[in-house]
């Protein structure tokens, strides 16, 4: 399962990378799909992902405002901000896939265990990169590779 976390990671960072080279303003562009703007959508990708391992560790969510990364360099801030938590669950000594049960608070009383919440997270940043590739070919711009077979993990 971390390696395919750390898969995610790695893209991730790569899109941020690819960021870089495009305007702030393309960046921001509504688009349609995803949650509406390339950067929008990575802050909802890391968003996501804190929110539901918070809900693992019985933790309190943390809401956040999407339009406020509004820049690459905010969204990668809250990357930096959130992963070592993410980080440090996944590596925790005690850590298992399991079937214990997790209830959301944001998800109306629903309950879910915790190897079906761990593969959601994986497949949810996955078809969100889908997203931002469709992105990056509709301006012009070859996509960051979604290829995990050659990568180092």
């Amino acid at each position: 399962m971390l390696t395919l976390f750390t898969y995610n990671w790695q893209v991730r960072k790569e899109w941020f990378q690819w960021c870089r080279s495009i305007s702030n303003e393309e960046l921001n562009r509504q688009r349609t799909g995803g949650m509406g703007t390339i950067l929008r959508t990575l802050a909802h990708i890391i968003d996501v992902e804190y929110s539901w391992i918070r809900a693992i560790q019985g933790k309190a969510d943390v809401e956040i405002n999407l339009d406020s990364y509004y820049t690459i360099e905010k969204v990668e801030e809250l990357s930096r901000c959130y992963h070592g938590d993410v980080l440090g669950y996944l590596n925790l000594p005690s850590f298992e896939e399991g079937n214990d049960m997790v209830e959301p608070a944001w998800m109306g009383g629903r309950q879910y265990n915790v190897d079906r919440i761990l593969n959601h997270l994986i497949a949810h940043e996955i078809h969100h990169i889908g997203q931002l590739s469709i992105w990056a070919r509709e301006l012009g711009i070859e996509p960051v590779s979604a290829s995990l077979i050659d990568r180092v993990l």
